[in-house]
């Protein structure tokens, strides 16, 4: 009899069938999320899981599934799940880094620039009406944004997310890197040019922040408003890691008093986000639904990642993208124990 797996969204057909060779697979087809008692429920029937940054896998929810000895995470982050209480269980947790790393550094660069040229304002006032009810067609103040060429990008967190971008600030728009991470990116520093940076320095020295690190209790409201107070008025921030790394109230009040120029975001600490938010008001503000992964190439890339971590788990070897390292002492892979 194949192990059970339950897959909380539709993947990518190809990738189901690979996965449906080694298991029985339950794949849960509505548009929303599972509900969490319903996840709870699929969760203890199940041998195996396959989650989104939206179910909720705590440790009630692993202790109540005994059956449970894998959970593959479809996303390079992994904080909704209680990933100390697997370990401590005997459950394997499993992610996606790597491939989406191009899409979600091209999603920064798209931000970047609608936020610094103001495109998405731009767009509105043509869309809208108010350049034709200005009776003007050109104005020398007018839309004014500011070039790319020669300001001072400022990574926080330089991972394959962070880099990449840092690589196509520097190389594509001529611009100067500065960095900061808990660790020095020495080869970074070599290849592109990056110079490391404390983070008050960087946000002070900044054009551009962008931030790129996962969420954890140290990097939870990281830019906070003490932070955005440090920054330029002329700079602006983007966020396409996790929403909760910014307080969303400064940000806001930021904003709004004209701290910083402008941002744009793909990440908030709700979602989704209510048509009624403050950030909505805002003009100098570009917001996205969270789509940083969201190209044919990388969304395919990661279900393909899931079904080579399930299959490996099945022929008992160590999955490619396990999160968990230490849970190998307690636990072999697969489901002869």
């Amino acid at each position: 009899m194949k192990p059970k797996v339950f897959i909380t969204r539709e993947l990518f057909g190809e990738s189901v069938d690979r996965i449906s060779q080694y298991y029985e697979v339950d794949v849960w087809d509505r548009y929303h999320q599972p509900p969490y008692e319903v996840l709870l429920r699929k969760a203890r029937e199940a041998d195996a899981l396959v989650s989104l940054l939206t179910d909720r896998i705590d440790c009630n929810l692993l202790r109540n599934s005994p059956r449970l000895r894998m959970v593959a995470q479809y996303a390079v982050g992994f904080d909704n799940i209680d990933v100390d209480c697997a370990t401590r269980l005997g459950v394997y947790v499993t992610n996606t880094p790597g491939v989406l790393t191009e899409a979600t550094a091209e999603l920064t660069w798209a931000l970047i620039l609608a936020v610094s040229r103001r495109i998405v304002e731009s767009d509105v006032f043509v869309r809208w009406g108010e350049w034709y009810r200005s009776g003007t067609a050109w104005h020398p103040k007018m839309m004014l944004g500011f070039e790319l060429m020669g300001k001072v990008l400022g990574v926080v967190g330089l991972g394959r997310i962070g880099r990449r971008v840092a690589e196509i600030g520097a190389r594509g728009f001529g611009m100067k890197i500065i960095y900061y991470d808990v660790v020095r990116n020495y080869e970074a520093e070599k290849e592109i040019g990056a110079e490391f940076r404390e983070l008050r320095e960087l946000l002070r020295e900044a054009d551009v922040v962008t931030i790129h690190v996962p969420l954890t209790p140290q990097t939870r409201y990281l830019i906070d408003e003490s932070a955005l107070r440090l920054m330029k008025k002329t700079a602006i921030l983007i966020n396409t890691a996790r929403g909760a790394v910014v307080d969303t109230g400064a940000l806001v009040k930021a904003l709004r008093e004209g701290w910083i120029a402008g941002a744009g975001l793909d990440v908030f600490e709700e979602e989704p986000l209510s048509p009624n938010h403050p950030l909505t008001a805002l003009k100098n503000l570009v917001l996205v639904p969270h789509i940083g992964s969201a190209t044919y190439e990388a969304r395919r890339a990661m279900a393909d990642a899931v079904a080579d971590n399930l299959i490996a788990f099945y022929e008992g070897r160590v999955p490619p993208n396990l999160v968990n390292r230490d849970v190998v002492n307690l636990r072999s892979p697969g489901f002869s124990k």
